[in-house]
C-alpha cells in the first residue's frame, strides 16, 4: 500500500502559534496519532528591530493512500442485490464505463418482470442505481440499464410513434399530448418530431408526470359544429338579413307561382294550361312590405 504524506508549513511570532495554524490547515490536532512536527526556525527578536524573524514549523502526517473507488463494481453489486430480492435467479450483470456513461447490461432467463410495463420497473432500478453510484466521490456518471435489447426496441417504437403522430398533427392542425415519459424517452420524441416538416414539440408538467406535446407550426381552424361552411350574402356582411329570412315579428310568407297572383293547371304532356281559372284558395301567409323591393334569391358569395 502506498504511503502519502500530508504536511503544512507555517510561520508565526511563536512556535505554538505556528503549530496551531498548521494543524488547523490540515484539520488535525497535534495530539492525534501519527501527527509529527518539526521546528524549522526559532523566533528571534534581533537588535533594535534588525535581524528579527518569526518561528517556522512543519506539521505532517503519514497516511496510506486509499484505493480508487470502482463505481462499476458498486453498481453491479447493488443491482444484483435488488434483482435477487425481487426473486430473479441465474442472471448476470455487466457494466462498462464509456466517458460519462455507465452502461449496464442484464442477461438471464425470465427477466421480463424486471422490465415491467413500458419499462417502468427497469427505469426505477436505473434511477436508484444512479443515486447510489453518484453518492461516491468522483465524476458524475449517467447510468443506463438494458435487458434483452429493451432500450433499442423501445427507441424504435418511440421513433415510429413520434413520426406517425407528427404527420397526423400536420394534417389535422390539432395538438396531441403523449403519456408521461422519462427524460431519455422525451429526448427521442423531440428529436424525431424535429425531422418532420411542419411539426414541433414541447414538454409540459412536472416529473414524474412530465409529458410531450406535439403541435403543428401552422394550426388549422376548427370546423363549425354542423361540419358545414356557412354562406353569407351581402346583406349579412353589412349586418342585415337576406330577403329569404324571416324577421322578428314578421309572419312567414310564400311566393306566388304566377305574376298575376293566379295559379295555372298544366297538362303534363304538352305543358299547356287546362283552363284559365284562377285558384281561389285563400292565402294565409302575408308578404312583408319591406320584402317587395328585394330579389327572390340572395346573391351567393363563393
Amino acid at each position: 500500500m502506498k504511503v502519502v504524506i500530508k504536511e503544512s508549513i507555517k510561520t508565526a511570532k511563536t512556535v505554538d502559534a505556528a503549530l496551531r495554524e498548521a494543524c488547523e490547515e490540515l484539520g488535525i490536532a497535534l495530539s492525534d496519532d501519527g501527527v509529527q512536527h518539526e521546528i524549522i526556525d526559532m523566533p528571534a527578536k534581533g537588535f533594535l528591530g534588525f535581524g528579527s524573524h518569526p518561528a517556522k514549523v512543519r506539521v505532517y502526517i503519514e497516511e496510506e493512500e486509499k484505493a480508487a473507488v470502482n463505481k462499476e463494481e458498486i453498481a453491479v453489486s447493488y443491482i444484483k442485490d435488488v434483482l435477487t430480492a425481487m426473486g430473479a435467479e441465474n442472471f448476470s450483470v455487466n457494466a462498462a464505463k464509456e466517458g460519462e456513461n455507465l452502461n449496464i447490461t442484464l442477461e438471464g432467463e425470465d427477466l421480463g418482470f424486471v422490465i415491467g410495463r413500458r419499462g417502468e420497473t427497469i427505469d426505477a432500478i436505473q434511477y436508484l442505481t444512479g443515486l447510489v453510484v453518484n453518492r461516491i466521490d468522483g465524476d458524475y456518471l449517467r447510468v443506463t440499464i438494458d435487458s434483452g435489447n429493451f432500450r433499442e426496441k423501445r427507441e424504435k417504437t418511440l421513433e415510429s410513434l413520434a413520426r406517425r403522430l407528427a404527420k397526423t398533427v400536420v394534417k389535422t392542425g390539432r395538438s396531441i399530448t403523449l403519456e408521461p415519459m422519462n427524460p431519455y424517452e422525451r429526448r427521442i420524441i423531440h428529436f424525431t418530431v424535429s425531422t418532420v416538416e411542419g411539426a414541433t414539440s414541447s414538454s409540459i408538467g412536472e416529473e414524474p408526470n412530465r409529458r410531450v406535446v406535439i403541435s403543428s407550426t401552422n394550426p388549422k381552424k376548427a370546423p363549425s359544429r354542423d361540419g358545414r361552411r356557412k354562406n353569407y350574402n351581402r346583406d349579412n356582411r353589412e349586418g342585415g338579413r337576406s330577403g329569404n329570412e324571416h324577421r322578428s315579428g314578421d309572419k312567414p310568407y310564400r311566393k306566388n307561382n304566377n305574376r298575376n297572383g293566379g295559379k295555372k293547371d298544366f297538362n303534363r304532356k304538352d305543358r299547356t294550361p287546362i283552363n284559365n281559372e284562377v285558384d281561389t284558395t285563400p292565402v294565409t301567409d302575408v308578404l312583408p312590405k319591406d320584402a317587395e323591393s328585394k330579389p327572390l334569391y340572395s346573391k351567393i358569395e363563393l
